[in-house]
């Protein structure tokens, strides 16, 4: 028998919300901040290749920073600051100045139509949780009160699609994988890592899709409750709180 849905998932960026206007901001704000601290630097005009040579051995010297993209963002920042000859101090200072300038502007998310009222919903009959590789909060966000748990790849130092990521989050919440709907854009991410787990997923594709092993395929969050109630069948208006 198939088990009860007690958890539903949600992908951030790009699935509940436009992730380009916040970290174009963000993206601002840190140039802003640091061509203002170090303007003999010329940081705005600094070659490609100059960025991924410093991104590239920073990787390689430290590759569990590929999971921890806030930590990963302001080392990056020191290192890049540091072989322009600043001071490790002034470096370390800045780099987390300049990373605290882009954050401010992490959580001015663009939601989606119908995120709202979707999340309203399916809280009356779901837990409802947060998955994401970003660095966003959800709760720091205009809909983080529909949120029962929200987890960050950069708290446990794995991303999706590892199973790992998914299974460390179902533990927390106190629910088996069988018991778990995840919904995302990313098929390779959020569909192919939530099977892979043992969860169920939705793929949210606006250009339409074909998937094998998603549950269901839609192109907006305005047919997610009718998909849900598609995949738990009659049980969907079963509350599970």
């Amino acid at each position: 028998m198939t088990a009860i849905i007690r958890l539903i998932t949600f992908d951030l960026d790009d699935t509940l919300w436009d992730a380009r206007p916040a970290l174009e901001a963000g993206e601002a704000a840190q140039r802003s901040y640091l061509s203002t601290r170090f303007p003999s630097l010329s940081l705005d005009i600094m070659s490609q290749e100059t960025l991924s040579n410093v991104r590239q051995a920073l990787l390689h010297e430290q590759p569990e920073l590929v999971h921890k993209i806030s930590l990963f963002r302001e080392t990056f920042i020191k290192r890049l600051l540091q072989s322009q000859g600043v001071s490790d101090i002034e470096s370390t200072i800045a780099a987390s100045d300049a990373f605290a300038a882009f954050i401010s502007h992490r959580h001015e998310v663009s939601l989606f139509a119908d995120a709202k009222s979707v999340l309203t919903y399916l809280r009356q009959h779901y837990k409802i949780g947060a998955l994401t590789n970003g660095n966003a909060d959800v709760r720091k966000t205009e809909i983080g009160e529909h949120f029962d748990f929200a987890w960050r790849a950069e708290e446990f130092g794995v991303s999706k699609p590892h199973p790992a990521f998914f299974h460390a989050a179902f533990a927390q919440a106190g629910v088996t994988p069988e018991e778990v709907l995840h919904i995302g854009d990313c098929h390779h991410n959020d569909v192919d890592g939530a099977v892979a787990a043992g969860a169920r997923a939705i793929w949210l594709k606006p250009e339409g899709g074909v998937s094998d092993i998603a549950s269901e395929v839609i192109p907006s969050l305005s047919d997610l409750p009718s998909a849900i109630g598609r995949v738990v069948g009659s049980r969907g208006c079963t509350k599970q709180r």
